[in-house]
């Protein structure tokens, strides 16, 4: 069992996930002056997580500013930007936060190039910190990404990794597509190896975090850690775990997902979203239709309950941990028979 590494060939540094996206901003904004920055509290605050910290400072107020509250706003001015030759690149406070601008992102942003044929480009990127583990309360933990991978038009994105964090928004900002990048704002203060030669896999590539032979954990932002925890943990139990971090939400890396099921024959999908209509449905379909006949057992899920987000003291019972990913794992029909049928188990549920 082996963690596959990201290639270093110079320039690399020890940062947390909120310094790698400010370094990534800071690097765009250094390289090309039709960059700008902002959103609510982005400028001399530096957000509310700190992740412009320095920016406003750096670059102006002309190139790194403060909006009013209204997202709405922000993301149509950003596309009126777009339209005139820019590279905005928006803050969503939270993730609940951006709904005001959902309009904004699916009628206008998501669908202008195909609606102009082509001759129009909205190169935007709305930073959304998503998902729960901080003890917020409602409105401030939600993971949204099913409504927008559901829309066409729009890519989406997500950083397991510091390194990751810094590659993918560097590649978002030089898209010429609009990109939602969601960022898991429990995972800002994770530190990490971080190079700056721009040599990771493309954007709309999945990697394997780590290789093995008996199940495929399918994971990405938030809940890519904890598949690496739990891979370590099921050794104990005898199983070999490879991890797959999608990063790339829409489009979906078919190939690269695909080929480590039928490898592996088992696959358990990993998402803090809660699991009916959740993206982790996508993923199981998919891959039914393509692993279908390399599959030992049913593609499982594990992921947030169907409810609105719990109370702080609560949300631990909500969100996929190690424990309840081995238990998944441990359903996935590893004896020959299973309730004295070939192949077939006998209750269960959707979401884990």
């Amino acid at each position: 069992m082996t963690t596959l590494e990201r290639p270093r060939l110079e320039r690399v540094e020890q940062l947390s996930m909120s310094a790698a996206l400010n370094r990534a901003m800071a690097d765009a904004l250094e390289a090309d002056e039709r960059v700008l920055v902002f959103g609510e509290d982005v400028g001399p605050l530096g957000g509310v997580f700190r992740v412009t910290d320095g920016l406003a400072a750096r670059f102006g107020e002309r190139r790194v500013f403060d909006t009013p509250l209204a997202e709405s706003g922000i993301v149509g001015t950003a596309i009126g930007m777009a339209m005139n030759g820019l590279r905005p690149v928006v803050e969503m406070q939270f993730d609940a936060f951006a709904y005001p601008a959902f309009e904004q992102i699916t009628s206008h942003l998501a669908k202008l190039r195909n609606r102009s044929r082509g001759r129009i480009e909205l190169p935007v990127v709305i930073r959304i910190p998503y998902g729960g583990g901080i003890g917020g309360v409602e409105h401030h933990c939600d993971s949204s990404e099913a409504y927008y991978t559901h829309t066409a038009g729009l890519r989406v994105v997500t950083p397991g990794t510091p390194a990751d964090a810094y590659d993918l928004l560097r590649d978002a900002i030089d898209s010429p597509d609009p990109v939602i990048f969601l960022e898991p704002k429990r995972r800002y203060w994770s530190k990490g190896d971080v190079s700056f030669d721009r040599t990771a896999a493309p954007m709309d590539r999945a990697v394997v975090r780590r290789t093995g032979a008996d199940v495929t954990l399918i994971a990405y932002g938030p809940m890519v850690a904890t598949a690496m925890e739990t891979a370590e943990a099921a050794t104990e139990e005898g199983w070999d775990v490879e991890v797959v971090d999608l990063r790339s939400l829409s489009p979906f890396d078919d190939e690269t997902v695909a080929a480590s099921v039928r490898r592996t024959g088992r696959a358990v999908v990993v998402h803090e979203a809660s699991g009916f209509g959740g993206y982790g449905a996508e993923v199981a379909a998919r891959l039914m239709e393509r692993c279908f006949h390399h599959l030992h057992a049913p593609i499982l899920r594990v992921t947030g309950l169907d409810i609105p987000y719990p109370a702080p003291k609560l949300e631990e019972y909500h969100l996929p941990n190690v424990d309840r990913i081995l238990d998944a794992i441990a359903r996935l029909q590893w004896d020959d028979e299973v309730d004295g049928v070939d192949g077939v188990v006998l209750g269960g549920g959707h979401g884990a």
